[in-house]
């Protein structure tokens, strides 16, 4: 074989070769390239805040004050840095059901739930590390202590009354002033239900049962009082009317007992032996009206 055609086959072989470095080298580039972008890029979701921390120190702006990213795609060191994600939301904070005394010395069982966000990322992190749990555990003595003072200064009707409302305004405001400290802001609390232990409702069930009889009793004492004064008014009242019908009566009598005396008067002065036989007449008629009576005459 020609040495030139020797020459030149070999001379394409290494640039096969070369070409088959290239390539493998440049999917090699690519990949580093990938994972380089990978480990530098990072993305914050919507809903989330992120702090950065390099060697374990928060990274700071210009004026000292650490860095928020907002959401959004961002750019780190890989290795060097650690990402703390901060959800913006509003949290639920679910209080068990406290034992707490009232201003009259009685105890109620009160569950409630506090709503919470962060506000200052720096300060959150800072006192609770960006743990939710963390926080739940510190927000929570807060704001039972502050529920038992202010129970402490109101009584059970004014608990669960229109006072109520001031109650949960105040209690939120104490709340909201020492959670500030922790970075985060009391959006609301709300009471769920206050219930009163067993042993309080038997004694408060008691004492109202006591308090309807004695109402019961006095109602029942006003009626039978009442009914007495009617009674006594009625006799009174039917006294003076019989007396007065009595009096009436007698009047009446005597003015036809003499109307009649008159009358037979009159009629025995026009015929004595007429008005003797009509006398006659009518005792028989009473005499036999029974039906059994007798009468022997003689035979003349």
């Amino acid at each position: 074989m020609d040495l030139t055609v020797v020459s030149l086959i070999e001379q394409e072989g290494e640039v096969d070769i070369i070409m088959a470095i290239l390539k493998k080298l440049s999917v090699g580039v690519l990949l580093i390239a990938f994972l380089a972008a990978t480990l530098a890029l990072f993305t914050v979701p919507e809903t989330d805040r992120v702090l950065m921390l390099r060697l374990g120190r928060l990274e700071t702006n210009a004026d000292n004050t650490a860095k928020v990213y907002d959401p959004g795609l961002h750019f780190k060191v890989p290795f060097v840095t650690r990402l703390v994600y901060l959800d913006t939301r509003i949290q639920t904070l679910v209080i068990p059901t406290q034992r707490v005394v009232t201003s009259e010395k009685k105890d109620v069982l009160v569950s409630y739930y506090i709503k919470w966000k962060i506000t200052d990322y720096e300060t959150y992190y800072l006192r609770t590390r960006g743990d939710k749990f963390r926080t739940e555990s510190l927000l929570s003595p807060i704001a039972i202590n502050s529920l038992r003072a202010q129970f402490g200064q109101n009584t059970i009707q004014e608990a669960v009354s229109g006072e109520r409302n001031v109650i949960m305004e105040t209690l939120q405001k104490d709340i909201a002033n020492e959670a500030a400290k922790l970075g985060i802001q009391v959006v609301d609390v709300r009471v769920k239900q206050i219930d009163l232990p067993d042993e309080v409702s038997d004694s408060v069930f008691a004492r109202m049962r006591a308090e309807r009889e004695q109402v019961a009793t006095g109602h029942r004492a006003q009626g039978q009082r009442e009914a007495e004064k009617i009674r006594a008014d009625a006799d009174a009242r039917q006294v003076i009317i019989l007396a007065e019908a009595e009096r009436s009566a007698r009047e009446l009598m005597g003015e036809g007992e003499a109307e009649a005396t008159a009358i037979y008067t009159e009629a025995y002065s026009q015929d004595p032996e007429f008005f003797s036989f009509s006398r006659s007449l009518e005792a028989y008629r009473n005499s036999f009206k029974s039906g059994d009576s007798m009468m022997v005459l003689s035979p003349e």
